[in-house]
């Protein structure tokens, strides 16, 4: 009953029931001065991989010389608050066509998750995927094709998500540039968000998709980690503890289409490690290509849950509607409501991977 109460009473909160005070809370602690132990960044992952290195003044003959580049690392930049280390640190990733600009500051000015994590006293590690952003990518292939080593159908497909097809994919509403009534996203400040999306490369990546062994490797560096994915990334945690669950100490899977066909080992493995599945309002209302994906999605992770479950797991889905949380689009961590929601995320942490930690201690 206890832990029941707990889940409901945070569940008003990010529902408006509690309003005011909760609010000016929340607009106080991000006014208060950050403390920090330590920030910093650094790499994971990575391998060297011979090339050809075109550049604007070929070797003599016309023939670009070849060298060694480092290819498949993952950037990573942390903030640790004071007396963070005690409590379990949180990796975070971002999904498709974005950053980790994800969990930082709202598109309209408010806090992210990143940082109200780390005021809640939990480090947090962002990472940018393999091939995106300050994680860089392999451009041996586009070389190639410049090169004629190779033809330009070899050319990777570089996905970029349109105004149009993020406002629709993201659920801001049923048609672009129309809101849903009760949308939580500050649709106000789209324009924002746009400038947030950039070239998706993944294509260029080999499989397994390197992020995942970067995220596993990091969980053991940390010592232990919650494994946090977005979108794209939404299960990327479940297949880095796959690869190696030692360090992952918890999981938490936002809005993705989740994988019904592990193996039963695949899944003892799972039923090991804390579960957590979250997903927003409005699956099913939008128009257009992507009318359905939201559902069918949701219906994968349901069975997911239900297969962890039945492996002797701890796995739970948080569907948003049914704790009467209202509203809330693909882009939960910018929603008008983002920081009630990690009071979520945190209850259900402080619930399921450090009480159990605790009693794994005593």
């Amino acid at each position: 009953m206890k832990m029941i109460f707990r889940i409901t009473a945070l569940a008003a909160l990010a529902a408006g029931v509690i309003t005011a005070a909760g609010e000016n809370t929340h607009r106080d602690e991000a006014r208060k001065p950050l403390v920090l132990a330590a920030q910093g960044s650094f790499f994971v992952g990575g391998e060297t991989k011979t090339t050809d290195t075109p550049n604007a003044t070929p070797a003599a003959g016309g023939v670009p010389p070849q060298g060694d580049v480092t290819v498949n690392q993952m950037y990573v930049q942390y903030q640790e608050p004071v007396g963070g280390r005690q409590h379990v640190p949180v990796v975070m990733v971002h999904g498709c066509c974005l950053s980790s600009m994800t969990w930082e500051t709202t598109p309209d000015g408010r806090m992210g998750w990143s940082e109200y994590f780390v005021r809640r006293n939990h480090s947090v590690y962002l990472a940018d995927q393999v091939s995106r952003a300050r994680s860089g990518f392999d451009a041996t292939v586009i070389n190639a094709v410049k090169l004629g080593k190779v033809p330009p159908s070899q050319l990777p497909n570089v996905l970029m998500a349109s105004h149009q097809t993020s406002w629709t994919l993201f659920r801001f509403g049923p048609t672009f540039n129309t809101a849903f009534p009760d949308e939580q996203f500050p649709v106000q400040a789209a324009d924002e968000l746009y400038k947030q999306m950039i070239p998706d490369l993944n294509a260029l990546l080999p499989a397994p998709n390197p992020t995942w062994k970067n995220m596993a490797a990091l969980a053991v560096k940390l010592n232990g980690a919650v494994l946090m994915g977005h979108s794209e990334s939404g299960f990327f945690p479940e297949e880095a503890a796959l690869i190696d669950p030692a360090g992952v100490k918890g999981i938490i899977s936002i809005e993705m289409a989740c994988t019904t066909t592990m193996t039963p080992q695949q899944l003892s493995t799972m039923a090991k490690i804390p579960i957590l599945i979250m997903f927003g309002d409005h699956l099913g209302d939008v128009q257009g290509r992507f009318a359905s994906i939201w559902t069918t999605n949701f219906d994968t992770c349901q069975k997911f849950v239900e297969q962890v479950t039945s492996a002797g797991g701890d796995a739970q889905m948080m569907h948003l509607p049914k704790l009467g949380i209202r509203g809330n689009s693909h882009m939960l961590m910018q929603d008008k409501n983002n920081v009630q929601l990690a009071d979520l995320i945190l209850a259900w942490i402080d619930q399921h991977v450090e009480a159990k930690k605790a009693v794994r201690r005593h």
